[in-house]
């Protein structure tokens, strides 16, 4: 949960001083209204910092306990996410690479 009236340096200050992460690494950093019907988001994509905003107009945002502050979410989650999903019933499927070329 973050105060939404920060921008673009509010919330790249926040992952840097409070969750001691790089603003500037290339990750995705979700943020949550208190009502959990809106996100913010912001990364950088190489030439600037960019944020995206999204609302929920019926709904709320399926949120998980926080635990130090930060979550790790994968691609399938993260869209799960974001398109207002349950995100925690998404499951990658188990890869294993081939043993050999055939």
């Amino acid at each position: 949960m973050v105060d939404f009236r920060k921008g673009h340096d509010g919330l790249s200050a926040l992952v840097q001083n409070h969750l001691r992460k790089k603003p500037f690494d290339g990750a995705v950093y979700v943020f949550r209204a208190k009502r959990a019907d809106r996100l913010k988001l912001i990364y950088w994509d190489g030439s600037g910092l960019v944020m995206a905003y999204k609302r929920l107009e019926d709904n709320t945002f399926k949120w998980p306990a926080i635990k130090d502050g930060a979550l790790r979410l994968d691609p399938a989650q993260f869209e799960a996410l974001f398109a207002g999903l349950d995100w925690r019933r998404v499951t990658a499927l188990e890869v294993f690479p081939p043993a050999a070329a055939e």
